[in-house]
């Protein structure tokens, strides 16, 4: 059930491909720092509330960056179990555990040049944090199953609508994982705070659809 709920995911985006769009002050100003940071292969944390187009404005990122014509691959931690979760990013080897019946590529090896989108990473468990910040750091990762090393040359932007301080602090997400990620913020705006973009989004899916 989980893999179908990620394989309707990456189904969904094909063919999909929405602009980060708006004039407003606040819009601008998260254009501005996308502008910033896309030519750099610094990680990126975009925070904001669910609906706000994190994923938008990390596609915006890739798009404007030298990893551009390279794979742009997202996975949503609060959408499966850790279990699942850790095959989905570092793949696995034939008999690594009961119905690997074939050697599978992780989500980051896919990823490898290009971008690797991860979504509300404060979901993440403890293990699979742990291993994603060995990647940012030595930007290698063992597959279930495997006796050697995989290399891999990913830029990380994550994203969240927690407040990653305060999860730190009660000792639910690792502190050195969240300053790695927290290397360029980005404050993603609500709607609400958007009000002169109304219109212009009003517009853009009236055309789309």
């Amino acid at each position: 059930k989980e893999q179908n709920i990620l394989l309707g995911e990456h189904l969904q985006r094909i063919g999909t491909h929405d602009k980060f769009i708006g004039e407003g002050k606040e819009t601008k100003k998260v254009k501005g720092l996308i502008s910033i940071v896309a030519p750099s292969a610094t990680p990126v944390l975009v925070v904001g509330e669910t609906g706000t187009g994190k994923e938008i404005v990390a596609r915006a990122i890739h798009d404007a960056s030298r990893r551009a014509h390279e794979p742009f691959v997202v996975i949503n931690s609060s959408a499966l179990q850790e279990t699942i979760l850790e095959s989905e990013l570092f793949g696995y080897k034939k008999g690594a555990f009961t119905g690997a019946q074939n050697n599978k590529p992780g989500l980051l090896e896919i990823a490898n040049k290009g971008t690797f989108f991860v979504d509300e990473v404060g979901d993440m468990g403890p293990g699979i944090q742990a291993k994603l910040l060995r990647v940012i750091q030595e930007k290698k990762f063992q597959p279930l199953g495997a006796s050697r090393m995989v290399s891999v040359d990913v830029r990380i932007i994550a994203a969240t609508n927690r407040n990653l301080e305060e999860d730190v602090a009660a000792g639910h997400f690792r502190a050195d994982l969240y300053y790695r990620l927290n290397v360029f913020p980005i404050y993603l705006p609500p709607l609400r705070e958007r009000g002169s973009d109304i219109i212009l989004l009003a517009d853009y899916f009236v055309l789309k659809y």
